[in-house]
């Protein structure tokens, strides 16, 4: 078993092509080595799924994960393959030969990750066969969904406290980006957790700008229109509340001349998958849907994600919004929200006919009213909201402390733009190596053409902030490029001939 920092580094630098660990994760990865029971709540784009990748690597056996969508388990796997990890799932996409050659793999311990459903983990011939696995821990993403205290309820997930029973001695990891304190509380009792290491990280994302605005059914698409137009790089994720608001939406921005494609739960489900990898590989740059879309999409680059309605819940609004920048840099999250998505919201809540679940839903809704009516930093009440209290009053990245962006209309809060150039300045980072522009697009044209032979999303191949070092870095060697973030040994076996002479050219 692997314990020293210098071994797990050469692990992480190897597979993942970094040099160093985000916060927690060692400490997260550490725990799960030891065999003990993990809850670890991290913001999305926190680097939450190498904490249970790292670690099934280092023992050297396989870890179960269960994950709630095929999309997902789908992207994790073709990213472990690409580090040169074993990897594999099992869902219902895969042709009955293809199922036997995996659970062999499995069987004979080749895998290091085997991703399963909720539902499929829940069957008994299932656990029957995992008993024969060797199973180093169960790792279960998306954890909140556990709970019905949660926002986004899954019945199927209850049944995966059958896991303690079926295997006492196996270790439980949590995972989730979104768990106020009594969610955390439910899913501890729920997985029947042993005294859990509970790591919280931060809920506070500092790069990502909240903006409210309430407006009208005309001037909501307008802006949704020139939100579109302004941002020329990376991708865009639209919510609308409904499916037939799906439709029109996409309707609308198509004959505007606006790459846009939908997603919704009524489509059928080799649709929506089509849909999802047209818009996750690139081929269009927005993609509108309802609040189907979305759970553990790891697409780096969205630059906004724009609700066009008030979500039942700040939890629920914080999960999606937060797919914006997981690349780390600027992004924008605007709710452009109606005065009856309030009485539409009342009256869903006033059908509901168990009076815990109502009690709930009138709790959150309380809760996102509060959001975006109030006078109070974004940021500091989604923090507070999950049981953080910041040192800080004003994040001075939301509307509310004076943010204006530049597709939305209204006078600029001047008062606030002073404090907001002043803090740009102070933090202003060290200038980086000029970029090479032509080489970047040389760059991006060879990862598309990859990732089409491949048939991965193009962030698999190489991500935008890998493609940019290299452009500033423009390595001559294999050695140099290894130094590149998110260049690992695999990789750069695999590609770095062809990047280096990209780089020559």
């Amino acid at each position: 078993m692997l314990h020293q920092t210098s071994e797990l580094l050469a692990l992480l630098k190897r597979h993942w092509g970094y040099s160093a660990f985000r916060p927690k994760q060692e400490a997260i990865i550490r725990t799960i080595l030891t065999g003990r029971d993990v809850v670890a709540v991290m913001p999305t784009g926190g680097g939450k799924s190498l904490c249970y990748q790292l670690p099934a690597l280092a023992l050297g056996r396989t870890a179960v994960v269960v994950s709630p969508l095929i999309a997902l388990m789908q992207d994790q796997a073709a990213q472990l393959e690409q580090a040169g990890i074993p990897a594999a799932f099992l869902n219902s996409t895969l042709t009955g030969p293809e199922a036997v050659q995996i659970r062999r793999a499995a069987e004979r311990g080749e895998l290091r990750l085997l991703y399963l459903s909720p539902e499929r983990l829940a069957r008994e011939d299932t656990l029957a066969w995992l008993a024969r696995l060797p199973i180093a821990f169960f790792a279960v993403d998306e954890a909140h969904c556990i709970s019905e205290w949660g926002h986004e309820f899954r019945p199927e997930y209850r049944q995966l406290g059958r896991l303690r029973a079926t295997f006492p001695g196996q270790p439980i990891a949590a995972f989730t980006a979104s768990a106020t304190r009594q969610v955390r509380h439910d899913l501890v009792h729920q997985l029947g957790l042993h005294d859990p290491d509970k790591f919280v990280l931060s809920f506070h994302r500092p790069n990502l700008r909240y903006i409210v605005r309430q407006c009208d059914g005309r001037q909501q698409f307008s802006l949704l229109v020139a939100a579109i137009e302004s941002y020329t790089e990376g991708s865009v994720i639209v919510y609308a509340p409904t499916i037939k608001g799906v439709e029109e939406t996409t309707a609308q921005l198509e004959r505007r001349g606006l790459s846009a494609i939908g997603y919704h739960g009524r489509m059928e489900a080799e649709e929506r998958q089509r849909n999802q990898e047209t818009w996750m590989f690139g081929e269009k740059r927005v993609l509108v849907g309802t609040i189907a879309f979305g759970l553990g999409i790891n697409k780096p680059d969205v630059r906004a994600v724009i609700h066009l309605s008030l979500p039942k819940s700040l939890e629920q609004y914080y999960q999606e919004a937060g797919r914006a920048g997981r690349d780390g840099r600027e992004a924008d999250c605007a709710l452009l929200w109606q005065k009856k998505d309030v009485g539409l919201l009342a009256y869903f809540i006033d059908q509901l006919q168990d009076p815990d679940e109502k009690q709930r839903s009138w709790q959150r809704y309380r809760t996102i009213r509060r959001f975006v009516e109030s006078a109070h930093c974004r940021h500091r009440q989604i923090c507070t909201h999950f049981g953080e209290t910041p040192r800080w009053d004003r994040c001075e990245a939301c509307d509310v402390c004076g943010v204006e962006l530049e597709w939305l209309t209204g006078p600029v809060q001047e008062a606030a733009e002073p404090v907001r150039k002043k803090r740009a300045a102070e933090t202003r980072p060290v200038p980086a190596p000029p970029l090479d522009e032509s080489l970047r697009e040389r760059l991006r044209a060879w990862r598309k053409e990859q990732a089409k032979q491949l048939h991965v999303p193009a962030y698999v191949v190489l991500h935008d902030s890998t493609v940019e070092a290299i452009c500033r870095m423009k390595p001559g060697s294999l050695g140099e490029l290894l130094e590149a973030p998110g260049i690992g040994e695999r990789k750069a076996e695999r590609f770095g001939k062809a990047i280096l002479a990209l780089v020559r050219r």
